[in-house]
């Protein structure tokens, strides 16, 4: 007769915890800062904003489609660390809010949305039918639209199955989840179109979409990893969440960053060997003067090192190991962000600020504030999922 696993961990976390109120008060404290900062100096703040607006929106983005495929293949390795992917997706409504910056610093951040320089520029005028301010501003609301609809609908979908043990519910969650994925792939390619490629309007790239997908779920896993980690040590989900299941993390690490690699270098290549010089000069500006130190560190620190390492099977289950790589992955990644966009504003060299770091810890502080905050109230795992049972006796592949 098999044994019925059992979790013998509380799938609460605790209600008393301050992490929340700690971390919207660093996050006030990094917006208040960087309110300040905009009237030293307004183009700054926007693109600093823009920097870390977007790295903390990759997040939750790439765990949106992470719980679309976890319904629509009905898979179970990850049924224990759903939860923590639904809590960051059940903000992105409240998330819309912070891009309302974004959008009232359009002409400090957006050379196509000044009239004069569209009437002047023969690619610009020809861009015009979708670069122009009205349309942008429309479509960030579509964007947050259906993201904040698919991660609302999925997280109470989910959590309404604790309540009532419903299994039926699943094939609500896929039904919302079958058409949430071409959505979800059409409006992340135009959010990155809008938010990054077009800060250089004359520049394109029918790789981006993908790319930024790429970067952003390659960063998706030291996220959980690291939450996992820290509540591990705090005594939460110690038994609940094995090595069998570190290791899992560990692998889809390892995958994406392959995903990444191959991604990136075969935007690099194709604009290589095509040598258009209105995609050459894009990357021309970032292998000059000291952006070429970012570039070259792509290379070794988001791809080389992490795949040399997470190669061996025994380190995608070390936590020491694990923590280092992510920590890595982790500000490689806003170097990356901050390589794609500052160049704009700063073409001949690295130039960083105070409020690069002021809005990193406001936007940060917002963003886990309400992840946590969200994530108290409700059970860590899916503790009805018809699934968990075959996540919690998993066992390694020998």
């Amino acid at each position: 007769m098999s044994h019925k696993p059992t979790i013998t961990d509380s799938l609460q976390f605790p209600a008393d915890s301050k992490v929340p109120r700690a971390l919207f008060g660093v996050g006030a404290v990094g917006l208040i800062a960087s309110i300040i900062g905009y009237f030293l100096d307004a183009d700054q703040f926007f693109f600093s904003y823009l920097v870390s607006f977007v790295f903390f929106s990759g997040i939750a983005l790439a765990a949106l489609l992470m719980v679309m495929l976890h319904h629509i293949t009905k898979s179970s390795w990850g049924v224990l660390f759903r939860r923590i992917s639904e809590t960051f997706i059940s903000n992105i409504w409240i998330w819309a809010i912070f891009a309302i910056p974004v959008i009232l610093g359009i002409h400090n951040l957006y050379h196509w949305s000044h009239e004069d320089a569209v009437m002047a520029d023969k690619i610009l005028k020809g861009k015009s039918a979708y670069l122009n301010t009205p349309f942008f501003i429309a479509r960030q609301f579509i964007y947050f639209a259906i993201w904040g609809y698919l991660g609302y609908k999925l997280h109470k979908v989910s959590v309404e199955m604790d309540k009532t043990n419903d299994w039926g519910l699943t094939a609500l969650l896929r039904k919302v989840s079958a058409p949430g994925i071409p959505l979800f792939a059409l409006s992340v390619a135009f959010a990155s179109f809008d938010w990054l490629m077009s800060l250089d309007p004359h520049w394109f790239s029918t790789m981006f979409g993908v790319y930024f997908f790429a970067i952003s779920f390659q960063t998706f896993w030291p996220v959980m990893i690291l939450l996992v980690f820290y509540m591990q040590r705090k005594g939460i989900l110690k038994n609940t969440i094995r090595q069998v299941h570190i290791y899992d993390l560990g692998a889809w690490f390892f995958a994406f960053t392959v995903f990444y690699a191959y991604i990136a270098f075969s935007q690099f290549l194709l604009i290589y060997y095509a040598n258009l010089p209105e995609e050459t000069l894009w990357y021309f500006h970032r292998l000059e003067g000291s952006w070429k130190y970012i570039a070259y560190s792509l290379l070794i620190f988001r791809f080389a090192i992490p795949f040399l390492v997470l190669l061996n099977r025994e380190a995608k289950k070390n936590r020491t190991i694990l923590t280092i790589i992510s920590i890595l992955v982790l500000v490689i990644h806003f170097a990356e962000i901050y390589w794609i966009a500052m160049p704009v504003l700063f073409k001949h060299g690295i130039h960083f600020s105070w409020m690069d770091i002021t809005a990193f810890l406001g936007l940060g502080g917002i963003f886990f504030g309400l992840f946590f905050n969200t994530f108290k109230k409700h059970d860590m795992v899916p503790k009805n999922d018809p699934k968990l049972d075959d996540c919690l006796s998993k066992s390694y592949h020998q």
